[in-house]
């Protein structure tokens, strides 16, 4: 994983997509994608039929008739004496969550020790990390674990364990349920986005006045929910950067920049943050989400406000005479590059997202769209805005894919690491007495800024499935629901890795020579300011 990932690259990335294309097709051709859509419409059939005949054998209020309930017994009990029994779903040891935490320790710290600063710049060496601890994830898998899984590739399933020698083919489903059921509908999405939108360029240097700051965040708080935080933050950060390129302290507006575009701003719809997408997925109506718009309106009126007084009464009075006086003398009105080709391009992944998924009927249809059509999609949406769109944006963006590439490389071995701190809480999470709405929030919180936000939001939706409640979406209590997609979405700010951008933006603000605080230095930040913020949200509406 070469860190020389500049424009050069271009032509090679493009003939790699056309080599992928042609592939998909080809197998699409042998009805290959069909067969993985297939599977997973059988299985969501038997799942609602399953559900029909409980319906039907315990009647309206769940009540059992002692014969159904007799018989039951009796056949669970000839089944025992023929040898066969459930499959009980395990989880590993609470030790099995060291890979993890390694990996985010060095994060962490390797950046901050003077001898490996340097090397850990690199992604290579970054991938390394991460696919040594990957490594040692999956091998506990091949080697230790005892019990049976839930398995989600290319649809659920329970996978048991070999007893008679390794666990190839449970190791085959933890590395398919990281990688081809989660890290690769992830990575497609952010990459899809990260260039199409390199491919738009506001080009301009306005006041950097804390007001200007304020519009620039605020504006891309907006648009967060409806091209995604990684579509707005990659479309905003640059022009933000640029405005305030004379003023020496920035760090401020960019960890801001990151509460409010890369996060809290997304909630309003599912195309807003991958979270709540997952949550469409599970049945929640795709309009629902706008029901989150006092507690949006509240937390992002009120960093907006804490970062004007900020900016105004104390940084940008710091601000050296001759450096405001540039800043007021460079200035350009705001003009708009690669909009016309790149912006249709961005509605098109949106759709592709909305529609293209191979476990819902395509809307007015019967079809399901193809397995992975949504990701080939994407990817050919990307092939285009490189192919017509040139690179006299991107090279004016100073575009290039370091900051997708860090990403890649450091998710790659977090959504591997993570599967054994997902499975214990899988497993545990029914019995952790989980009640009311303000536990929901801070629990689904917090894992949701050490873990992928993306995956949390999950657990806890199933965990909220089993405690019923009226009024009900998708099964979840809806207060229930609203605290799980608030807590997934706005403390995935709470770290870096908390939510894909947020590492992004980190990455091309150092790339323009801004010292960005720590991973335990931004956390400073987070629980100084987003925290205590969320605590009084709580307090509010909950």
């Amino acid at each position: 994983m070469s860190d020389h990932s500049s424009l050069g690259s271009g032509k090679p990335l493009l003939l790699a997509i056309a080599l992928i294309l042609v592939v998909y097709i080809g197998l699409a051709i042998l009805g290959v994608p069909q067969k993985g859509t297939q599977l997973i419409t059988d299985i969501r059939h038997d799942a609602h039929l399953s559900e029909a005949d409980e319906f039907e054998l315990h009647g309206r209020k769940g009540e059992i008739d002692p014969k159904t309930e007799h018989s039951e017994a009796r056949e669970g009990d000839d089944e025992a004496e023929a040898g066969h029994h459930a499959e009980v779903i395990a989880h590993p040891p609470y030790w099995m969550i060291t890979p993890f935490a390694l990996l985010l320790g060095a994060i962490a710290v390797l950046p901050l020790v003077p001898a490996t600063e340097h090397w850990w710049e690199s992604n290579l060496n970054r991938f390394i990390v991460a696919a040594v601890l990957a490594a040692v994830t999956l091998l506990y898998y091949l080697l230790l674990f005892e019990g049976s899984m839930h398995a989600h590739w290319p649809a659920h399933h329970v996978v048991g364990y070999n007893e008679f020698g390794w666990n190839s083919i449970l190791t085959f489903e933890v590395f398919a349920n990281a990688i081809f059921s989660e890290y690769i509908p992830f990575i497609m999405l952010l990459f899809s986005l990260y260039v199409i939108s390199g491919g738009i360029r506001i080009e301009g240097d306005l006041p950097a006045h804390p007001l200007t700051n304020c519009a620039f965040i605020a504006t891309g708080g907006l648009l967060a929910s409806f091209i995604g935080t990684t579509g707005a933050a990659m479309l905003l950060i640059r022009p933000l950067l640029e405005t305030n390129a004379e003023r020496k302290h920035v760090k401020h507006t960019v960890i801001f920049f990151i509460f409010v575009v890369c996060n809290c701003g997304g909630c309003l719809l599912p195309i807003g943050d991958p979270p709540l997408f997952l949550g469409y997925l599970r049945g929640v109506d795709f309009l629902w989400t706008l029901k989150l718009w006092p507690e949006w309106l509240f937390v992002n009126t009120m960093l907006l406000v804490i970062y004007f007084v900020w900016d105004h009464f104390f940084s940008y009075p710091k601000e050296t005479v001759q450096d405001l006086a540039k800043d007021e003398f460079r200035t350009r009105r705001l003009r708009f590059s690669g909009a016309w080709l790149n912006v249709p391009l961005l509605v098109g992944v949106i759709l592709s997202v909305a529609l293209f998924d191979p476990s819902k009927a395509f809307p007015g249809t019967d079809w399901h769209a193809w397995f992975y059509l949504r990701e080939i999609v994407q990817l050919a949406l990307v092939g285009v805005s490189l192919a017509v769109g040139g690179n006299v944006v991107r090279k004016a963006n100073k575009f290039n894919y370091h900051a997708i590439l860090e990403v890649a490389a450091l998710f790659f071995g977090i959504f591997i690491c993570m599967q054994a701190p997902l499975q214990i809480l899988g497993v545990k999470g029914p019995s952790l007495g989980l009640s009311n709405p303000m536990q929901f929030f801070w629990l689904t919180g917090g894992l949701s800024s050490a873990l992928d936000n993306a995956p949390t939001y999950v657990v806890f939706f199933e965990t909220a499935k089993t405690l019923g409640g009226e009024p009900s979406v998708a099964g979840v209590a809806e207060p229930l629901l609203i605290a799980i997609s608030l807590g997934a979405v706005f403390m995935g700010a709470m770290t870096y890795i908390g939510n894909g951008p947020n590492f992004m933006v980190k990455a091309i603000a150092e790339k323009s020579g801004i010292r960005m605080p720590s991973f335990f230095g931004y956390m400073i930040y987070s629980c100084c300011i987003l925290l205590p913020l969320l605590v009084v949200m709580t307090v509010i509406f909950f």
